[in-house]
């Protein structure tokens, strides 16, 4: 488990080559003193690269992962001011004691996702319960979210506006009242 007290700007590259994605790795662990949160093949042959450090060493790295393998790039984001939710539901699930709305965001690639559910819990307070980060998904991410449906509605609305300005929004869904059989697949961890 990451302690997400300690991590004050997340960034992630995405990249469709696989190769691409594991130079770009070498040469921003070289360029900068970052912590790579993930570093891995994702579906569709892609890599993906989350990593956290100083504002600085970021940043460096960042820059230096983008120059190696520019051509290469399905995404990227720098969050600085990561909310704490966003880093703690990274590929795990936290379990919601309020059942009274659902926010589900689909997008086009995990970095979307990232951002996504970053917006959302800096909009209102909802419970970020999971950023599902690829895997079986044909490179997309989904975010999952719970609160009271002002609140859901609130954050699934800031959320989506900026994830549509790149056009990267796959579908979005709001559940006010889900039934209650439903909260089991809601939380279900990872079987694969």
């Amino acid at each position: 488990m990451i302690d997400e007290k300690n991590i004050s700007v997340l960034a992630a590259l995405e990249f469709n080559s696989i190769a691409k994605g594991f130079q770009a790795l070498d040469e921003m662990i070289k360029t900068a003193p970052v912590r790579i949160i993930e570093a891995r093949t994702i579906s569709q042959g892609k890599y993906l690269i989350i990593f956290t450090g100083d504002v600085a060493s970021v940043e460096y790295a960042f820059i230096k992962g983008k120059e190696t393998s520019e051509d290469f790039i399905v995404d990227t984001l720098i969050l600085p001011g990561v909310h704490p939710q966003v880093v703690e539901s990274l590929g795990n699930i936290i379990e919601p004691e309020d059942w009274n709305t659902v926010g589900i965001i689909e997008t086009k690639t995990i970095t979307s996702g990232i951002q996504a559910a970053d917006i959302a819990a800096k909009e209102s307070p909802v419970l970020i319960v999971e950023i599902r980060l690829a895997n079986g998904f044909g490179g997309k991410s989904y975010v999952k979210m719970t609160g009271r449906i002002e609140d859901v509605q609130a954050s699934m609305n800031a959320a989506v506006t900026e994830i549509s300005k790149k056009e990267l929004l796959c579908a979005e869904t709001i559940i006010p009242q889900p039934h209650i059989e439903v909260k089991e697949f809601f939380v279900k961890k990872k079987e694969y």
